[in-house]
């Protein structure tokens, strides 16, 4: 199905095509390029430019450039713009105008994709959704995600991130929410902002851009809860509170991890509901009931999304299961991969899910041990942070702990010496040692900052044996 003509791409960013086409998607990137797509040739390290042949022979129906390109093929499709980032923008503020459905807009120091994909999901089963596929959630993933929205969706689900200040606000004008969510207030990015006040100022600037019946969906449970309620009200925004506190209308009465996943007790208006997560993790709980506070305010049904929640699992990277066999005589290895992205709350979510792990059955010999890497853009408590992971009560039942960069090693000196594995001074020394990190029946938690490189520790004990059982 067309989603853009060249016609409405033109009037949309104010460039001039080079002919007529019709796309069926957008794209910035060649390697992943569907046939039909436009693609946008943004620059980031490299310069989109110099991958216009390629997307073109990969089958583009055209590209977005600011200059056309020398090795452009005479005649090649183009849309040419004054600028390629504005015009992915202008792009984006046009799929967004002409759709009438309900967009939600996602944000929050922890759990934002992974609240956006329940919401993906849940409400997929009601009505048109859309969504990015990844954690597509700055300055050029919005609009692009906006640009790729189909014309007759009946829900968006929008995630939104931040690296400065005034990029949410910016953000969420553009994506124009019908309902906002803020997921938890926590010490992240502390590195461009110097207190968890700042954190939460500038998330709450989400509510800037609600419409004006929008919703604000918030977590009553947060240390910055009268920020973001003084932001909703400013925006004239109705309020919604979810969290494990009395007196608010989405209520968390227990969270119980069991083998098949998270089993939740909760109150809707006082009335009494069972849940069912097919992922492990208290955390996990906490954002499955502000999806449903967010499914409720947009005017689907929360009871039929509550049952639809039993089908969600973790994206890759944010605390999903592996089961690994290192011998086919032994118990697999449990993998539980959370490397996608740390600081401190996710890093005790983490660790929490890893101390209540059941060893005791099938794997009696097995042992609960973590591989972590450093949090990154925590600024100057950055140390400390790290080592207050040692006095966490979770740390008590995990019996060995590997370490991999500067600042977890000041978490290493600060562990008990029996419960001290390996440390090396990166990621990627640390994964060359995978074979003798853990043994069969062993359950490993992998946790750190994208940046610190966790995730290759996580693949490098998937390259150990034969992966027979993925999304426990």
């Amino acid at each position: 199905m067309t989603l853009w003509t060249c016609r409405e791409a033109e009037r949309a960013t104010g460039g001039r095509s080079t002919g007529r086409w019709q796309a069926t998607g957008v794209s910035i990137d060649s390697r992943s390029l569907e046939p039909g797509d436009l693609f946008v040739a943004l620059s980031d390290k490299r310069d989109g430019h110099d991958f216009v042949a390629a997307a073109l022979t990969a089958g583009a129906a055209a590209a977005m450039v600011s200059r056309v390109p020398e090795n452009a093929p005479d005649g090649a499709p183009l849309l040419v713009v004054a600028d390629v980032l504005d015009g992915l923008r202008r792009l984006g503020a046009a799929g967004r105008n002409r759709n009438r459905g309900k967009v939600i807009a996602v944000t929050g120091s922890v759990g934002k994709t992974s609240t956006k994909e329940m919401l993906r999901l849940v409400l997929s089963r009601q009505g048109r959704t859309h969504a990015a596929a990844r954690s597509h959630n700055n300055h050029w993933g919005v609009p692009l995600t906006l640009a790729r929205m189909p014309q007759d969706s009946e829900y968006a689900v929008i995630e939104i991130g931040m690296n400065r200040q005034g990029e949410i606000a910016a953000l969420s004008g553009l994506a124009r929410p019908r309902a906002g969510m803020i997921t938890e207030i926590a010490p992240a990015h502390l590195a461009a902002f110097d207190a968890i006040d700042k954190i939460a100022e500038e998330k709450a600037s989400l509510f800037s851009g609600l419409q004006a019946d929008g919703v604000a969906v918030l977590n009553a449970d947060s240390p910055a809860i009268e920020i973001l309620e003084a932001a909703a009200r400013h925006a004239k925004a109705k309020i919604v509170h979810f969290g494990a506190g009395a007196g608010v209308s989405h209520r968390l009465i227990e969270a119980q991890i069991v083998d098949a996943g998270t089993a939740m007790r909760i109150e809707r208006h006082g009335r009494p509901q069972c849940v069912m997560l097919a992922a492990q993790g208290r955390h996990f709980a906490r954002n499955a009931l502000g999806a449903l506070a967010v499914v409720e305010a947009v005017g689907a049904d929360p009871v039929v999304a509550a049952l639809d929640l039993r089908d969600w699992k973790p994206p890759a990277g944010r605390g999903n299961c592996e089961s690994i066999i290192l011998d086919w005589e032994k118990p697999p290895l449990t993998l539980i991969d959370d490397a996608f992205n740390a600081n401190p709350v996710s890093m005790e979510a983490a660790l929490d899910v890893l101390a209540v792990r059941n060893l005791a059955e099938q794997q009696p010999q097995g042992r609960r041990i973590a591989v972590l890497s450093d949090m990154l853009e925590l600024g100057d408590a950055a140390a400390v942070m790290h080592a207050d992971i040692a006095k966490l009560p979770s740390v008590e039942s995990v019996e060995l702990v590997h370490c991999a960069g500067p600042l977890m090693r000041v978490l290493y000196d600060s562990l008990p010496a029996g419960k001290r594995g390996e440390w090396r001074q990166t990621a990627a020394e640390l994964a060359a040692l995978a074979r003798q990190l853990a043994s069969p029946g062993d359950a490993v938690l992998v946790k750190g900052s994208k940046g610190s490189q966790a995730s290759l520790v996580a693949d490098a004990f998937r390259r150990l044996g034969k992966i027979v059982r993925r999304g426990e």
